[in-house]
């Protein structure tokens, strides 16, 4: 255990010696993931800012009074856009070019007499889908229209003496089981992703380092050829990497505590709840996976002769594990359960479990302890098989 320890100190304090390598690793890991929240928070309380006003622009308010008055009395401002074709034309233009956010609500000219006529008029809704605002806000109008239409019917059908209730045989109630955790873990699915992407780059330079790069030095040899079994050397560096990606990751999952206090959305930040313990819990996650990723990138490392080539062969590693989690995307259902077999889309899937407040249960967390450590225990016996090799040669 003593050389164990020493060799564990000795890489802990090298990695720790590197600041610039070390700021590298910390400033993404601290930032990306609390500035991305923020600016997704900013973007729902656009959203939520424009839905408050409860404005709609008219093209052709003088053809449809009584649509006009219909659409005020539900508490909007009917706000009238530049008249004539050529307004209409620029207001179009600004939607494309995304310098307005509010969708164009067209009444032709023969609106009012149609009504008469018992016929159907022609209303256009304009918006580009292009233009996230306006988008977002077609649904709303798309629902004035459809409650105007009811009304109409409902009118057209008392002055005939028949019975509103025929155009509504049932009666429709709505009930959503999911919590306000989980309706909130829908936009905030990406944390997951930037706490194992901390563990995977605090553990990539300190792997690299303490098997490429010190080939690289020259001084691997001379470790090795210490009276020290090698089972200990291997060990010690791969718990001073473990430990490193450890402690990024924790510090990544510390820094959206704050973030959430300066959410700008109302609605957001009642339903995101981000304490001490879904960090605690996200933490004891990681422990897996980054006591996997630590062995198996020394292992990838082991046999390079230089820091650069080790690098190229951990490309394959960063982008499996930064492409894991997106297979959740591509199954809109339930998760499935192998989810819970494969690294990285594990630890995802069960983040997310706990964002949505659910309890977890042993058998959802035991595959992804089961695999880390074996995978764990294969990669350190590959690495101590590769450095006797050295000493021999």
């Amino acid at each position: 255990m003593k050389p164990m320890w020493i060799v564990f100190a000795k890489e802990l304090a090298d990695a720790l010696r590197d600041r610039r390598t070390l700021l590298r690793i910390l400033v993404p890991a601290l930032l990306m993931g609390p500035l991305l929240l923020l600016a997704l928070s900013g973007l729902i309380a656009s959203f939520e800012t424009q839905a408050e006003k409860r404005e709609v622009v008219v093209y052709g308010k003088q053809h449809g009074p009584t649509l006009v008055n219909f659409i005020e009395r539900q508490s909007y401002t009917v706000k009238l856009s530049v008249s004539g074709n050529a307004g209409r034309q620029v207001y179009e233009a600004q939607l494309r070019d995304g310098k307005v956010t509010a969708p164009l609500l067209v009444i032709p000219e023969d609106f009012e007499a149609k009504l008469r006529r018992g016929e159907s008029p022609v209303v256009e809704i304009v918006s580009d889908s292009a233009n996230q605002r306006a988008s977002a806000s077609v649904g709303a109008l798309r629902g004035l229209l459809r409650g105007f239409n009811q009304e109409r019917a409902a009118l057209n059908l008392a002055m005939r003496g028949v019975s509103v209730e025929l155009l509504e045989p049932i009666d429709i109630e709505e009930r959503d089981l999911a919590s306000g955790q989980a309706r909130a873990a829908r936009l905030t699915s990406i944390i997951p992703m930037f706490i194992i992407m901390a563990v995977l780059y605090g553990a990539l330079s300190a792997a690299l380092d303490s098997t490429a790069g010190e080939r690289e030095r020259g001084s691997l040899e001379p470790l090795l050829m210490n009276p020290a079994p090698h089972s200990a050397i291997v060990v010690g560096k791969w718990g001073a990497v473990a430990l490193l990606g450890m402690a990024v990751a924790l510090l990544s999952s510390l820094s959206f505590v704050p973030a959430q206090w300066l959410l700008k959305s109302d609605s957001l930040q009642a339903m995101f709840q981000f304490g001490l313990g879904e960090v605690l819990a996200f933490w004891l996650l990681q422990i897996p996976l980054a006591a996997g990723l630590s062995a198996l990138l020394m292992a990838l490392a082991i046999r390079s002769k230089t820091f650069k080539e080790a690098q190229a062969g951990s490309t394959l590693v960063v982008t499996a594990i930064s492409l894991a989690p997106t297979m959740s995307l591509l199954n809109p259902g339930a998760d499935a359960p192998w989810y819970l077999w494969v690294p990285g889309l594990a630890q995802n899937t069960l983040m997310l479990s706990v964002l949505k407040g659910e309890a977890l249960r042993w058998t959802q967390v035991l595959p992804g302890v089961v695999v880390g450590f074996a995978l764990t225990a294969l990669a350190l016996l590959y690495v101590a098989r590769s450095m006797r090799a050295a000493v021999a040669r």
